[in-house]
Formats: C-alpha cells, sequence, structure tokens
C-alpha cells in the first residue's frame, strides 16, 4: 500500500466534512434526515480512516492512535505520515 493513499486522504476529508455538518444541523434546526444521512457517512469514513491507517505499514503507533481522533484523526495521521516519508 502507498504511503498517502488516494482513498485515505478522501474519506479524512469526508469524515471532517461530515462531522461539521452534523455539529451545524445540531446547533441550528436540527433536522432529522440530515442526521439520518450524514451521520451514518460520518460514521463509515471514521471507520475507514482508522482501518486503513492501521494496514499501512508505515504508520507507528502515535499515526495509529491519532487516527482514532474523530474528525481531524485523518487528517493528523495523513500529516505524520506525511512528515514519516520525508
Amino acid at each position: 500500500m502507498r504511503m498517502r493513499p488516494r482513498s485515505l486522504r478522501i474519506a479524512a476529508h469526508v469524515e471532517l466534512v461530515s462531522l461539521a455538518v452534523l455539529l451545524a444541523n445540531l446547533a441550528t434546526a436540527h433536522l432529522q434526515p440530515v442526521s439520518s444521512l450524514v451521520g451514518p457517512t460520518h460514521g463509515c469514513a471514521y471507520l475507514f480512516v482508522v482501518v486503513t491507517t492501521w494496514r499501512l505499514r508505515a504508520a507507528g503507533s502515535t499515526t495509529r492512535a491519532v487516527a482514532f481522533v474523530p474528525g481531524f484523526g485523518g487528517l493528523l495521521a495523513l500529516r505524520r505520515l506525511a512528515h514519516a516519508t520525508g
């Protein structure tokens, strides 16, 4: 697997954007259809980021740990992977 797979980048951004949408929905109208659509999307993106990060050989224990941070974990893991590879 490559150091920064495209799928990990996409999932990290989807995770962050979906969390922002969920929090904005919670702070404003709290519409059930938005929560029903974006909630599972966020959950799937989060799980994908965590599993993909754990499968990377170049990911150290700290990189794997930061992948568990909701919302920003995927981006933090990508940043650590970029610095680890040079």
